[in-house]
């Protein structure tokens, strides 16, 4: 690393102080809280796993990188808010992340340029991917302490715009754009499916294909646990219905409104149109009858919400083969759906999954199972430590901002390296506090699998 001895910087006086800058500051960085996703990957064993998955066909003789360290660059720089590759370019030399990589301090040995971690990203086959996918599923299997009694599977399509002529983008109609059309899946806020496809699919392509594959994991490791697949009307399909209804599987399913639905709902959304007219009120009213469309292979229950606003009616439908009444299950189950997009934003915007600009439509996914990498680390963080605390909730932008983006000053030598973090860092009791969690967690180690 460069030594800068530049003579001092003036800058306008403060009263009758001089006001004088330089850059011997020492070894700084931005991202002292890394440390913390440096602890839960010690207990997860991700980076481990997902370096074995993919093979190295380097000469081990020749190599100046591990494999490893490229991996944990890339899915640690990610956390910690760097969305492009050229950002590693002066991460490289960030002694903080030579300590997140394991690597080591060696000062006149900087961590991988941009364009190593490029050659990374495009050798990774399909094999590898299929291979970390079951990695995901694993992490989420060993992060249950006592066998779950409920499984709800939320799987949520979105958009991926694309500005360039990558491998298998497609012009969308709905979206109007051309894109990628990935999918995800979720079980509460963990992420267990991060799956990208081209946009000229049926939003609900392989879905059931993953389904099948999730149930049979999850029933292998606790055979008496109950599963739900939760969805909206985009897989309304009654070959993945039907499937659920075969294998003992829960389904509760948006359904897209029709003449017939319309008909057939009458007469709640007529009851909750007189009662709003004679209220002036909001009115939400519940009912169900069966139904199946002309492709279906029988009838179904389906539940109405009629509602009634001063905007006018407001009616949805749900197919579900679940018990209970129609209002518990559309409030208490259908409508929790909608935070699987919360999730999925934390996946975009706060960690660039849709920055998908490779051209080779395999190192575009890659680059999404890196970035689920990266949601992993955060929301374990978040999961096991910041429970009954202000940032229990906090969405992935924010634990950033509050408790990895600490200014630090890093210290090495033969014996020990030393993290001095900012003294006026505001939540140092919490950053504490958070430490002993993670130092108290039990290995989930997937990496020996």
């Amino acid at each position: 690393m460069t030594d800068c001895t530049t003579e001092p910087l003036t800058f306008s006086r403060l009263k009758r102080q001089n006001v004088q800058a330089d850059f011997r500051g020492g070894r700084l960085t931005s991202d002292g809280g890394g440390l913390l996703l440096r602890e839960v990957d010690r207990a997860l064993g991700l980076i481990d796993a997902i370096d074995a998955c993919i093979p190295d066909p380097r000469n081990p003789f020749s190599i100046a990188h591990s494999q490893r360290t490229l991996l944990a660059q890339r899915i640690f720089g990610i956390a910690l808010g760097y969305e492009d590759l050229n950002d590693h370019q002066s991460l490289r030399e960030d002694f903080l992340f030579y300590l997140l990589c394991e690597r080591g301090i060696e000062p006149d040995q900087p961590l991988a340029s941009p364009p190593t971690l490029c050659r990374l990203e495009n050798r990774v086959d399909r094999a590898a991917l299929g291979r970390i996918a079951e990695v995901f599923v694993e992490t989420f299997i060993r992060s249950h302490r006592t066998p779950p009694e409920e499984l709800i599977l939320d799987f949520d399509p979105t958009d991926d715009p694309v500005h360039g002529h990558q491998e298998q983008r497609f012009f969308h109609g709905y979206y109007d754009a051309y894109c990628f059309l990935p999918l995800y899946v979720f079980c509460g806020s963990q992420l267990l499916v991060a799956y990208l496809r081209p946009a000229n699919i049926d939003g609900a392509r392989h879905a059931r294909a993953i389904l099948k594959l999730l149930v049979d994991r999850f029933r292998r490791q606790w055979p008496k646990v109950r599963i739900i697949f939760r969805g909206d009307s985009g897989f309304c399909r009654w070959k993945l219905m039907r499937w659920c209804d075969r294998h003992d599987v829960g389904y509760i399913i948006g359904l897209a409104r029709n003449q017939v639905l319309e008909r057939l709902a009458r007469p709640w959304t007529e009851a909750s149109a007189a009662q709003f007219a004679r209220t002036q009120e909001k009115q939400r009213l519940f009912g169900e009858f069966s139904y199946a469309a002309g492709t279906w292979d029988r009838q179904r229950r389906v539940i109405v919400k009629a509602e009634y606003l001063s905007q006018g009616p407001n009616c949805r439908f749900v197919v579900t083969n679940l018990a209970g009444t129609p209002d518990a299950l559309y409030d208490d189950c259908y409508c929790l759906r909608g935070d699987a997009e919360n999730r999925i934003k934390e996946q975009q915007l706060g960690l660039f999954a849709d920055r998908t600009s490779c051209h080779d439509f395999v190192a575009n996914q890659f680059r999404v199972l890196l970035s689920a990498a990266a949601y992993l680390l955060l929301e374990t963080l978040r999961r096991e430590t910041l429970k009954e605390t202000e940032l229990a909730q906090a969405q992935v932008e924010t634990i950033r901002l509050k408790l990895l983006k600490i200014g630090a000053r890093v210290v090495g030598s033969v014996r020990r390296v030393v993290i001095h973090l900012a003294e006026g860092y505001p939540l140092q009791g919490l950053f504490t506090r958070l430490l002993s969690r993670l130092q108290a967690l039990p290995v989930f180690s997937v990496a020996s699998g």
